[in-house]
């Protein structure tokens, strides 16, 4: 049985990808476009006009960006994933979970696109990749842990208060400026406001990035094992209360 659900979330997701690709001309190329004119933008506005920045501000910029676009991705879409399944669900009893891993498998599938052509870029520009390169899986696999728990405890809630989206997307406009994407922290924030700056799990994750990919240093184990256990946590009660819940949605969701 499992590996029918899991042939079906395969499935589902490559049929999304291809249906989002065939919707414009440019089909999936539209998945490099459309990013690369998203960061593009926040480069113009900030490292030319602005004038504001660090030093190699161009590949600092981009490695925050790619990776929240990966978050943000996920979580907007997500939200509204076994909503929008109703018609499925009330064909055929599926479990609910699927809907929002499919969503996620969706968006990773296109973020790796972007990832790699982040390293292409920062190859070329004389970042080439260092020996502390083997600990890159392991900031991934904790962002995707991240990713999952947030993705399906917001999944498992929004059917029940439909307005609780606009609160995240709030929510994710704030984060987006107050991450370190656009600056680094050690040198921003004052000292009395890092614990608190430092409980956001994005920024953690975009200094470990930028430690592994431009500054040749280690990651902080120390928080990627709290992130991930905290995350592993959030997982577990999303599924709880999306099993929970398992022949609700189908009816509140029409």
């Amino acid at each position: 049985m499992y590996n029918r659900y899991f042939e079906l979330v395969l499935y589902k997701t490559y049929a999304d990808l291809k249906a989002e690709s065939e919707r414009t001309y440019l089909g999936f190329l539209w998945w490099v476009f459309e990013p690369i004119l998203f960061m593009g933008v926040f480069y113009v506005i900030f490292g030319l006009l602005m004038k504001r920045g660090t030093e190699d501000f161009v590949p600092f910029l981009l490695i925050g960006l790619t990776t929240w676009q990966w978050l943000k991705s996920c979580i907007s879409h997500g939200a509204l994933s076994i909503t929008n399944g109703r018609h499925l669900m009330q064909r055929v009893h599926l479990p609910k979970v699927i809907f929002p891993i499919v969503v996620i498998l969706t968006d990773s599938v296109k973020f790796v696109f972007i990832f790699v052509l982040l390293l292409i870029f920062l190859w070329l520009s004389g970042y080439t990749p260092n020996l502390n390169y083997w600990a890159l899986p392991l900031v991934l696999f904790t962002q995707l842990l991240v990713i999952i728990a947030v993705t399906l405890l917001e999944a498992a809630i929004v059917p029940f208060v439909p307005d609780l989206r606009f609160v995240i997307e709030t929510v994710l406009h704030a984060l987006f400026f107050l991450t370190g994407i656009f600056f680094n922290a050690a040198d921003i924030v004052p000292e009395e406001f890092k614990f608190y700056f430092y409980l956001n799990p994005m920024a953690n994750l975009i200094e470990d990035y930028r430690n592994i990919l431009m500054y040749d240093r280690l990651p902080d184990f120390s928080s990627l094992a709290v992130i991930a256990a905290c995350s592993l946590l959030t997982i577990w009660l999303a599924v709880r209360i999306i099993k929970r819940y398992e022949y609700v949605y189908p009816r509140i969701s029409i």
